[in-house]
């Protein structure tokens, strides 16, 4: 299989399964933008790892997948970097603080 010339987006890809995910993506040959929290320095560190292990172009966005808005501006700057978004993984995993799950109405 060869995903060259393809552009994914992979919520929730700064480590574990949707980092792989994004991996496995850019192996085959698609440029990649990876989402997600973590410590700065370490999801950069990820992502140049990402363009010269695989030769692809890899992104950065911190967008939170509980507001819309950031989405649609993640989604955005994914076509304006990488031209288009041809594939979408929704890894992401959304928690909700205590406060939120204690609230009732």
């Amino acid at each position: 299989m060869t995903l060259k010339s393809r552009n994914a987006i992979v919520t929730g890809s700064t480590s574990g399964i949707g980092l792989a995910i994004a991996r496995a993506l850019a192996k085959e040959g698609a440029n990649i933008m990876i989402n997600g929290m973590g410590d700065a320095a370490a999801i950069e560190a990820e992502r140049a790892a990402i363009e010269k292990e695989f030769g692809v172009t890899s992104i950065y966005s911190g967008a939170d997948m509980t507001k819309p808005d950031e989405i649609h501006a993640m989604v955005k700057e994914a076509e304006t970097k990488l031209g288009s978004v041809d594939i979408l993984v929704n890894n992401a995993g959304c928690s909700m603080s205590r406060q939120s799950r204690n609230f009732r109405a």
